[in-house]
């Protein structure tokens, strides 16, 4: 496994077998799409703190601000400390939603200047067949002293997102039938490229091997040469996250877009269209 890679994920049997010095495990589930408290009183990892996605990772929703706005440093200061949460604390991510939510806690830490902040590879069902011990009810927690420091990952707003396009690649990590308009779902943003995030990941929930993903994503123009400005956006900042996570197990920076589609639709003068996803520009060689 790559210095990058191993930064950022730990496979279940590591974590089983060798867990982190100063662990903090953060259950990050949801249920029916909202954050699911019952799930983790249920069972969950021994130690683990439930965080609810929508109150502890976001702020409160505008009519302009997108679905999921990026918290204020106050309330999520008071956050990582109810998890306990110090300066050389490991904190360890999961759920059972294909890592997306725990992804979208990956990235708010990271945000927030947290370093060490790692997925767990599967989430809970990896944890499952690797034999892991599940216990229930909730868990006391001592206080932790870190603060929240906004601005340890690149975000990208609005406007540059509309502009980015002409001078470099702007991600749309939703399946490709929410990308191309069908049913429902209303199309993409012009010249976005569909890159669907749950390709990169196996039938077990699993992230994929290293060379198949830098492949991908060359083919996409990322991580070639010199660095292109380049962002990843979704419905409201949740797959987005993720995708924005494999990447950085790859050693490449993307920016986030955190107000995704939810915020580029709050204004109806904000184009999209349906269909296909434009071909990527030239590749240059390596």
């Amino acid at each position: 496994m790559s210095g990058a890679r191993a930064a950022h994920l730990i496979s279940a049997s590591n974590l089983r077998d060798d867990p982190p010095e100063q662990l903090v495990l953060l259950d990050v589930r949801v249920g029916a799409g909202v954050p699911d408290p019952n799930a983790f009183r249920r069972g969950h990892l021994p130690g683990a703190r439930f965080v609810d996605v929508d109150a502890d990772l976001a702020a409160t929703a505008t009519a302009r601000s997108g679905a999921r706005p990026l918290p204020e440093a106050g309330p999520l200061t008071t956050a990582l400390r109810s998890w306990g949460i110090r300066a050389d604390s490991t904190v360890v991510v999961y759920d059972d939603s294909r890592s997306v939510p725990a992804a979208r806690a990956w990235w708010v830490l990271r945000w927030a200047g947290l370093t060490d902040v790692r997925l767990l590879d599967g989430g809970l069902r990896a944890w499952r067949a690797a034999g892991g011990p599940i216990v229930s009810g909730t868990e006391t927690v001592t206080a932790g002293t870190v603060s929240a420091r906004p601005g340890g990952l690149p975000v990208v707003g609005t406007a540059a997102v509309a502009t980015l396009p002409a001078r470099g690649i702007l991600l749309d990590a939703r399946p490709r039938s929410h990308y191309r308009g069908e049913g429902a779902f209303a199309g993409h943003i012009p010249d976005a490229v569909n890159a669907p995030v749950f390709d990169d990941f196996d039938e077990h929930g699993l992230l994929r091997d290293e060379h198949t993903l830098r492949t991908r994503y060359r083919g996409l123009g990322l991580g070639l040469g010199p660095a292109t400005p380049a962002a990843t956006h979704c419905g409201s900042g949740m797959a987005a996250a993720l995708q924005v996570f494999v990447l950085t197990t790859l050693g490449i920076e993307i920016a986030l877009y955190p107000g995704s589609l939810s915020q580029w639709t709050a204004d109806p003068a904000r184009p999209l269209v349906r269909g296909d996803s434009p071909a990527p520009g030239p590749v240059p060689s390596p």
